[in-house]
């Protein structure tokens, strides 16, 4: 009876009662750590870096990789540059991709229509820059009889005034002291000839080597994409937590930007430039406008000297008018560079690097010192990428704590 007892009390039943029965629901903890339903999944856990990783192996990873950057040289920035390249074009060849088209050929209908494009664009502006440098060589003897007029008349009330000077010698004028100028030039051109023809096949031999290494990387970019996963510790499976999507991402920011950024600072220099124009200050600004303001952009494109160099055209040719109005021509492009600094470039950048200024003007100028202008225009995407891997680390890696330990012997 007892039994009998403690079996109904229990629920004790037939094996056959026992096949009816539905399935127990998980335990309490086990309802609390599944997820419930339509809920994301949990981030995957931290991977933790031993301590000594962070004594022995991290410092001298950093040493490595220094001395092999330094070693490399050359070599690396050519690497570099191709893989930016290869990062850029990456998006499209994977939206052809997608049509059901082999890599080969998406890669391969990708740099036709890069090509293209650079064609078209240097065409459609090629009418319109020609007209105005056509139009600039026709006015050029009228400038410089302009210029030597000038000249003559600030020497002769010098001279009135008591400061005796020559800018100008009797039967030389601005236009034969140019031309004897570039016969100088000619001849030290024709002089270092052979210099100058090795160093032209070497660029081109480098701009060749960074494309076809380009080509290679966007041919072997899911595999290479794959070895960096591996490599880096595991996302959510997200791809806004998978780092080459990051990093692609981060580069095609920075394109974008800079794109923007040198279309608003060109067409801003031909419309301030076409107004100086109009205005009687610049005469010649209304007529090169465009060749001025395209000059301009795409000097935009190298950082930190670009600006420098995108404003010389317009100057020299100011001077060649009149010298007050080469320093209003300054003033303009002064006052350009100011908006591009305070305003224009604090609005498009902060909405791509997402960097402090200061590491930006860092970055800048240890590119240039370290490989001239490539290192400049290499510095900022270099920097992104940086970011992106230390915030995506920061997610998911924890360094192992060096609190001292309760035991005295350890």
């Amino acid at each position: 009876m007892q039994v009998r007892g403690v079996s109904a009390e229990h629920g004790a039943a037939s094996p056959h009662e026992d096949a009816k029965e539905p399935a127990q629901p998980p335990r309490e903890h086990e309802q609390e750590l599944a997820p419930p339903d339509g809920a994301p999944a949990p981030p995957p856990p931290r991977t933790v870096v031993p301590r000594w990783v962070q004594l022995v192996l991290l410092p001298l990873s950093v040493l490595a990789l220094y001395a092999l950057a330094k070693a490399a040289g050359k070599v690396l920035v050519i690497f570099i540059v191709a893989a930016l390249i290869a990062l850029i074009l990456n998006p499209a060849v994977a939206f052809i991709q997608r049509r059901r088209i082999p890599r080969g050929l998406a890669v391969l209908a990708v740099y036709i229509a890069f090509f293209l494009i650079l064609t078209g664009i240097g065409l459609l502006l090629a009418n319109p820059i020609s007209n105005q440098v056509e139009a600039f060589s026709h006015s050029l003897p009228h400038l410089v009889a302009e210029a030597n007029k000038t000249l003559l008349n600030l020497q002769r009330s010098l001279n009135r005034h008591g400061v005796h000077v020559h800018f100008i010698k009797q039967g030389e004028t601005a236009l034969e002291t140019f031309k004897d100028k570039l016969v100088k030039a000619s001849s030290t051109i024709v002089s270092h000839a052979g210099s100058v023809l090795s160093e032209a096949v070497s660029a081109g031999f480098d701009v060749i080597l960074t494309f076809v290494l380009s080509v290679y990387m966007l041919l072997y970019g899911q595999r290479i994409g794959a070895l960096i996963r591996r490599c880096m510790p595991d996302g959510d499976g997200t791809p806004a937590d998978d780092y080459p999507t990051l990093v692609q991402h981060a580069v095609a920011r920075y394109v974008g930007g800079q794109l923007l950024f040198s279309v608003v600072m060109g067409a801003t220099t031909g419309l301030a430039l076409y107004l100086v124009g109009v205005l009687g200050i610049f005469p010649d600004g209304r007529k090169y406008a465009i060749v001025f303001g395209v000059i301009y952009g795409i000097a935009e494109l190298v950082p930190y000297v670009g600006p420098i160099i995108g404003a010389l055209p317009a100057v020299i040719v100011a001077l060649f008018t009149d010298p007050i109005s080469a320093l209003w021509v300054t003033l303009v492009f002064v006052g350009l560079q100011q908006l591009e600094g305070h305003i224009v470039a604090p609005q498009i950048f902060g909405h791509t690097l997402r960097i402090n200024p200061l590491l930006v003007i860092f970055a800048l100028l240890l590119g240039l010192q370290l490989h001239g202008i490539i290192g400049a225009l290499i510095a900022l995407p270099i920097l992104a990428v940086l970011r992106e891997t230390a915030v995506y680390l920061s997610r998911h890696l924890v360094l192992e704590s060096w609190k001292r330990s309760d035991n005295p012997l350890l």
